[in-house]
């Protein structure tokens, strides 16, 4: 039985997310809060195993809680929040930074054709959310591991093309860890960043909006057909898978989802392997499942770096963990060491070149 804790401060809401997450049989709702401070400490009080959080709250707001549940009493914490609400979807990507693993938009009334949809997605995302083991958000002095260890930057100049991209594929705990390469990234960075993140739909445009403010060049959602830039970043737009065509733009398509989604991690690897072959370099971030594991192996087979996040940083293990194994990866790295890795690559280049 998994045992969740209810953060909202609406009486009705807290009422209707009580309904949708108790007709679950695997699941029971243990108490509810109506603030920050009231969560704090029933979650020490109560030990649920995972927390749906509310952002704009009385007293203590969601983000604060979550900071303070994550440095205290570490509990998998999914938000629920208004995706139409600017002030408020920042604060949720501010509360993923330090700690929150997924994002979800607040489940209308019963009578709503959206209700249905909703409902089921949170359901199974508190199911999934609840299996993650969560560690005490402290600052980390060691970054971990970087494989293989003799192998440098300077070993991988003469044996590539220049670069024509660089594709990014998370899913769970994604958000923070894109931000933090991003941010690491030079205003100048001489190549365009394609990257598809799974989240949901209705949380993209204040994903780019979060990261675009904390980078140094545009972040947007991507169009299709258009051409992209070097020193910007693109994001796939909810429910499009992003790649490129042989003349270089970006095409968005509707086709099948590939492991159950869409967009995905597959065929965004997949097109840039086919399109620019050892022109580009592939980096697989935390999340569940196996997206773009395969495909990653594809890129590194066609002479592309390929990059998977490693274990320790990983907030889940599994498509990183996926291309460990199949000995997709060129590089394990930490997200600042992908940063540093990227950076100093192009730079390189631009030198040598």
């Amino acid at each position: 039985m998994i045992k969740v804790l209810i953060v909202e401060d609406s009486q009705v809401v807290r009422g209707l997310l009580s309904h949708i997450l108790s007709s679950d049989p695997a699941i029971q709702v243990i108490g509810t809060a109506g603030n920050g401070e009231e969560a704090v400490k029933a979650v020490q009080d109560k030990r649920p195993d995972i927390v749906t959080m509310d952002i704009n709250m009385p007293k203590m707001d969601g983000f604060e809680a979550t900071r303070i549940i994550m440095e205290t009493t570490p509990t998998p914490i999914v938000i629920v929040s208004a995706s139409w609400d600017h002030k408020e979807v920042q604060k949720t990507f501010r509360a993923m930074e330090v700690g929150a693993l997924a994002a979800l938009e607040k489940p209308v009334g019963v009578n709503h054709p959206d209700y249905p949809r909703l409902s089921k997605e949170l359901i199974q995302t508190v199911k999934l959310m609840s299996e993650v083991k969560v560690i005490r958000r402290r600052p980390r002095t060691n970054h971990g591991k970087d494989t293989p260890a003799g192998l440098a930057i300077n070993d991988l100049i003469h044996a590539t093309t220049d670069i024509k991209a660089v594709a990014i594929g998370a899913s769970t705990g994604g958000p923070p860890v894109i931000e933090a390469i991003l941010s690491g990234l030079p205003k100048d960075f001489r190549a365009p960043l394609l990257i598809v993140q799974h989240i949901a739909p209705g949380f993209i445009q204040g994903f780019a909006d979060w990261l675009a403010n904390s980078c140094l060049f545009p972040v947007r959602i991507a169009k299709h057909h258009e051409f992209p830039l070097p020193g910007h970043a693109y994001i796939a737009p909810d429910g499009v898978h992003m790649g490129m065509d042989v003349g270089g733009r970006i095409v968005l398509e509707g086709t099948q989802p590939e492991n159950g989604l869409r967009p995905a991690v597959s065929y965004l690897f997949r097109s840039v392997a086919d399109v620019f072959g050892k022109n580009t370099v592939g980096v697989l971030l935390t999340g569940m499942g196996k997206d773009g594991a395969n495909e990653l192996k594809v890129m590194k087979e066609k002479g592309a770096i390929t990059i998977a996040q490693d274990k320790e940083s990983s907030v889940v293990y599994g498509m990183p963990g996926e291309a460990v194994n199949l000995n997709a990866a060129t590089y394990e790295l930490s997200p600042p060491k992908i940063a540093a890795f990227l950076a100093g690559l192009l730079r390189i280049r631009r030198i040598d070149g």
